[in-house]
């Protein structure tokens, strides 16, 4: 095994802890809280039990080529001892988002013809095993979580002995970096997923394009809470291997910010959801306090909109504002999020720039980035240099990847095209779908619409499928009003729309805890969401919310109509994607009825 530690470099996903080990082995290098302690493994123990993982899957039959797949809420120390454990005997990674549909489910087991399927707990074992009866290929089912009669990971991992180990170390070396690593199906906003292959080398060029990007190093903590089955998330941990910094898991996914606080991380990667969330919890706490504290907070949220990571603000006094308001109220925002954390990056859907504004006030750097599942993933994003931060756009290309805008406008608007070592192999058993996303020079259309501003800095503008043109014939791009809709304290979610329409409208999802909080400050009765949509006090508040965007707005963008909804949108209902993206044709039909309302 000694022979394995001398490389100085990674090529191959499987070769990063043993450059870890090579270069800064840690102690604590993969960490998750069970019963409220936290407990660690050090390098040498992960390479231990991936080798154990690879002996397991080998002693089962998995050979070179075989799919296997992974269903976890989110991540682990198992979920990586299992990913680089198949990775090196050559099999095939296929991570299952865990609030996919059954449908879904059995869709891409079916297609992968995936042999063997790790569970993180029962209830997502369960719900592989109603539909294993459906899938031939499935011949192994364990669950990562000890229970009685089911097959656990104990069951699944094996000590080597010198014969196994010796065939690892064969199959090991045959693999090239140009080979298949894994199989990530994309979200699914509309029709069947399609499943990205990214090699490893997609993986690890962009692995090599950002590591020298970001401030984490060996001396750094870092929490991981998104699911792994995103090429985004998985990807970042594979980078903090890299780097040597130490990864802390939650115990539970619905545990995230105690366990957060727990851990103290430096640095982490988030959902623009997350930070949303977080405000909120921020300003409900506000409310509850007394009148000079309000005023307090509310002023140094004032004075964090005016904060510029781009150059010094030349106001008076507002540093020495800026020092007062960090005593008395950024502090504790920090303290919330464990009270080390440096910088946290955003990505996945657009970030509000007044959050990233009022965060970075407080002393967490918040930087937003762009990619896609077809690039794994990074494309562009805002760096934590001097200088290389705009908030508002996803930020500077990284190195190594082109991009490229088709066709622009006269605002320097068009598709944004991407090529470079990152981008995918294909989509699997898809030929006709991926020579579409491929041009004959070999660019990848994206389908994002975007421009570059500053000079060198990225906007996301739009998605181009989903512009459309009013019965005026005038285009509208809805992401843009959407964003500006949701940057309103009272909305939630929306769905804007108006394809053939002669206007634009929207279906608008509150955000009711801050409606309960108003409707008690103005003395109106609070019942239910179901009720409430419907009282006229609230559609005038709802209406005059609406016009304070309006006024940010285009006149052909400008909402003319809305309808209030009272049901949360969630995964499992089927308005969002597993990346908390909206399903704009899913909401659209399950809504029609109110649209046409809408427009009677």
């Amino acid at each position: 095994m000694e022979q394995a530690y001398q490389s100085i470099d990674f090529h191959r996903l499987f070769d990063i802890l043993p450059y870890q080990q090579a270069r800064f082995p840690n102690k604590m290098a993969l960490s998750i809280r069970k019963d409220k302690t936290w407990r660690s493994c050090s390098t040498e123990d992960c390479l231990q039990i991936i080798d154990k993982v690879s002996t397991g899957l080998l002693r089962l039959g998995i050979q070179q080529g075989d799919k296997v797949a992974i269903i976890a809420h989110s991540g682990s120390p198992e979920w990586n001892f299992f990913d680089l454990g198949t990775q090196q005997i050559g099999a095939v990674v296929v991570p299952l988002h865990a609030t996919s549909s059954l449908r879904e489910l059995e869709y891409i087991l079916k297609e992968t013809t995936t042999k063997l399927c790790l569970a993180a707990d029962s209830e997502l074992y369960e719900r592989i095993a109603s539909i294993r009866p459906n899938i031939p290929s499935l011949e192994y089912l364990f669950c990562i979580e000890k229970i009685d009669n089911i097959s656990s990971w104990e069951d699944l991992i094996a000590v080597p002995n010198s014969n196994d180990w010796q065939q690892i170390q064969h199959i090991k070396d045959t693999i090239q970096p140009q080979d298949l690593a894994t199989i990530i199906y994309t979200s699914g906003t509309t029709g069947d997923p399609k499943g990205v292959m990214l090699s490893h080398q997609n993986v690890v060029s962009n692995i090599k394009s950002v590591i020298a990007l970001i401030p984490v190093n060996y001396e750094c903590r870092v929490f991981s809470f998104l699911p792994l089955s995103h090429i985004f998330e998985r990807m970042v941990v594979y980078t903090y291997m890299a780097t040597g910094a130490a990864v802390f898991y939650p115990e539970q996914h619905h545990h995230v910010l105690d366990d957060l606080r727990q851990a103290r991380p430096h640095y982490f990667t988030a959902v623009p959801k997350v930070l949303e969330r977080v405000y909120d919890s921020i300003l409900d706490e506000v409310r509850k306090r007394s009148k000079l504290t309000r005023g307090i907070a509310k002023w140094a949220i004032r004075l964090s909109e005016k904060f510029n990571e781009t150059k010094r603000i030349p106001l008076p006094n507002y540093w020495l504002s800026h020092f007062i308001a960090d005593l008395l109220v950024y502090r504790h925002w920090r303290g919330r999020l464990g009270g080390s954390v440096k910088g946290i990056v955003v990505g996945a859907a657009a970030l509000q720039p007044r959050l990233g504004r009022l965060f970075s006030a407080a002393g967490i750097r918040i930087r937003e980035g762009y990619g896609l599942t077809e690039t794994a993933p990074v494309v562009a994003f805002n760096r934590f240099e001097p200088g290389g931060v705009r908030f508002g756009t996803v930020g500077i290309p990284v190195p190594g990847v082109e991009v490229k805008i088709e066709n622009p406008n006269e605002q320097g608007e068009g598709e944004i095209l991407v090529k470079g070592p990152n981008v995918m192999q294909g989509y699997f058993n898809k030929k006709d779908e991926t020579q579409i996303v491929f041009d004959a020079d070999g660019w990848l259309h994206t389908g994002d619409v975007g421009q570059f501003v500053h000079r060198r800095f990225l906007r996301i503008t739009d998605r181009q499928k989903d512009i459309f043109k009013t019965s005026s014939g005038i285009y509208v791009a809805p992401q843009f009003v959407e964003q500006q809709l949701r940057s309103n304290l009272f909305i939630e979610q929306c769905i804007v729309l108006g394809f053939n329409r002669p206007h634009v409208a929207a279906l608008i999802l509150p955000n009711f805890e801050r409606l309960q909080g108003w409707c008690l400050e103005n003395k109106v009765h609070w019942t239910s969401p179901q009720y409430m949509v419907l009282n006229p006090k609230v559609i005038q508040k709802m209406e005059i919310e609406i016009e304070k965007v309006n006024e940010s707005l285009s006149n052909h963008q400008k909402i003319k109509r809305f309808f209030l909804l009272h049901q949360n949108w969630t995964e499992e209902s089927g308005e969002l994607t597993p990346t908390l993206k909206a399903k704009r044709q899913f909401i659209l039909e399950k809504y029609r009825k109110e649209i046409e309302e809408m427009y009677k």
